[in-house]
């Protein structure tokens, strides 16, 4: 299975100078966050692959207007083709601001998804728009990872962990892929195809 993942940047290579021929082999799209909801709308419409997304600290008009045609897996699980994938959208919290979350407030949402990873018998791809602390994150409040991103990865061993929220250019420390116990970790930013 081709799954194009995309955060952060809303591509021209995808959205100006769309070419259907480069992505028709893509089974599905998952956005890790901070993307215009037309831009994932654009993307489900003309791929035509279903799309999960989870917010970013920066699409707080989700609420109001989500992306069309998209499915939200922030908080929840979706089974694509026997694979399950879950997600927790938002960022550390740096002000006032909704999608805006204290490691404490982050380990509660956790919780609740632990009840529903549990349920349906594990997790094969965990979702988010942060990074895991102390694995591509920053060290500015805003850019830090969640400490319950590593317990979920320790305790369900996930193939994937997708996150967003790190531009590739904000440091050398920031990868595209690595790795953590059993679980590979891709950095979204931009676009980035892989296959499952």
């Amino acid at each position: 299975m081709k799954i194009l993942i995309v955060a952060d940047r809303e591509e021209s290579y995808i959205w100006d100078f769309f070419d259907k021929e480069r992505f028709k082999d893509v089974d599905l799209i998952i956005s890790c966050g901070d993307l215009k909801a037309e831009y994932l709308s654009f993307l489900v419409t003309m791929i035509n692959a279903p799309l999960y997304y989870v917010p970013g600290n920066h699409d707080t008009d989700y609420t109001e207007h989500p992306p069309e045609g998209c499915v939200s897996i922030d908080g929840a699980m979706e089974i694509y083709k026997g694979v399950k994938i879950a997600g927790l959208g938002g960022s550390p919290f740096y002000c006032e601001s909704a999608c805006q979350y204290t490691e404490k407030q982050m380990k509660k949402r956790v919780r609740k998804l632990r009840h529903i990873i549990r349920k349906n018998g594990g997790l094969d791809i965990l979702v988010a728009h942060s990074p895991a602390f102390g694995i591509n994150d920053g060290e500015d409040i805003c850019h830090k990872g969640f400490i319950s991103f590593i317990e979920l990865m320790d305790e369900y061993s996930p193939r994937y962990f997708f996150h967003g929220h790190q531009h590739q250019n904000y440091g050398s420390n920031n990868h595209r892929t690595v790795r953590f116990k059993n679980t590979i970790i891709v950095n979204a930013f931009g676009y980035h195809i892989i296959e499952y």
